[in-house]
């Protein structure tokens, strides 16, 4: 199970991750939205269910967002008030610098009677006034670091910026994170990097490296495409002008996240990186939340062909080699 496999460092760990509805939605509507989730899901080999914490990053460049932002569920409400049937580990992400101490413990406390995992992320803008820092928020934690894993998060990008992200991954490992989740990769080169320069620092320092787990996502329009760059999310120029030009950009995307995941295999493979994937959809359109459950079947099975992961059956499942036709002509 996923606990497990983080603590012994297996590859090929499976996520898939969810933002909870918009605040204000009304209970009914909630419960219908949790049973559709659920449906998709259930039958998903996924060793556990993220679910993020949506803030407004508004305040980090000074580009209009594309999307308007909405407020959403607290998504441990969600997940543990209308996901209960959905029997698989949860990971819940919390921008941990925005409460008090002791809020944060109340918070881990209630975590950890559902069985869920934390994820603790920094704030949403350099300016904004932190109560709790990421240091003292893993020391909170770490009274549950014998029953319990918690991760962070690990920005390609930022690393091809200040080429420190390898010395970041260690840091935050000597507070107890033993996983980390990627941002969107959708350049290879700089995802890449990270686990290269991760590796040579881990060989150096005799330790064992953590588990890596790589977000993917499908795009199914410029305006997505559009948003994911607003988010930080790099995508190289020639591939930017691929995916516009492309008759289907949906199917496109799917095919160069699967391209990635099956590069970033061989790559972390080669240099003894535990890692993972987990498949998201930026957009809340069906086509596009279609497409990502495809991913995530997709990868499984080649993680599996790879040799690299065990069925949670453990059997086999079916790959398809094309996508669903309700997915393929989308406008």
């Amino acid at each position: 199970m996923f606990l497990e496999k983080i603590k012994s460092g297996e590859s090929g760990v499976l996520l898939y991750g969810i933002t909870p509805p918009k605040a204000g939605t009304t209970p009914e509507r909630v419960a219908e939205i949790a049973q559709k989730t659920i449906e998709r899901l259930a039958a998903l080999d996924i060793d556990a269910l993220v679910v993020y914490d949506v803030q407004d990053e508004s305040a980090r460049t000074t580009e209009e967002r594309p999307f308007p932002f909405l407020n959403a569920l607290d998504p441990l409400v969600f997940a543990s008030g209308y996901l209960d049937t959905l029997t698989i580990p949860k990971i819940i992400y919390r921008p941990a610098g925005k409460f008090s101490s002791i809020e944060l413990a109340d918070w881990l406390e209630t975590l950890h009677a559902h069985q869920f995992y934390p994820v603790f992320v920094g704030v949403p803008a350099p300016d904004f006034p932190v109560k709790t820092s990421l240091q003292e928020a893993y020391a909170i934690w770490s009274k549950h670091r014998d029953t319990s894993v918690i991760g962070a998060v690990t920005i390609p990008e930022r690393h091809n910026v200040l080429n420190d992200e390898d010395v970041r991954i260690l840091d935050k490992m000597n507070c107890g994170v033993s996983y980390f989740i990627s941002q969107c990769v959708f350049n290879l080169d700089y995802a890449k990097q990270v686990i290269d320069d991760l590796s040579s620092r881990c060989n150096r320092q005799q330790i064992s490296p953590p588990t890596i787990i790589f977000t993917l996502t499908a795009c199914g329009s410029a305006k997505t495409l559009h948003f994911m760059e607003w988010l930080g999310i790099h995508v190289p120029d020639e591939l930017k002008d691929e995916l516009k030009k492309s008759d289907d950009i949906l199917e496109k995307s799917v095919n160069v996240c699967l391209d990635i995941a099956s590069a970033l295999t061989t790559f972390c493979v080669e240099r003894s990186i535990p890692f993972g994937f987990n498949i998201e959809s930026v957009a809340i359109r069906k086509a596009e939340i279609e497409a990502s459950i495809y991913l995530a079947n997709e990868i499984g099975q080649m993680l599996k062909d790879k040799g690299v992961r065990k069925s949670l059956t453990g059997g086999t499942s079916e790959a398809t080699n094309d996508l669903p036709n309700n997915i393929r002509y989308v406008s």
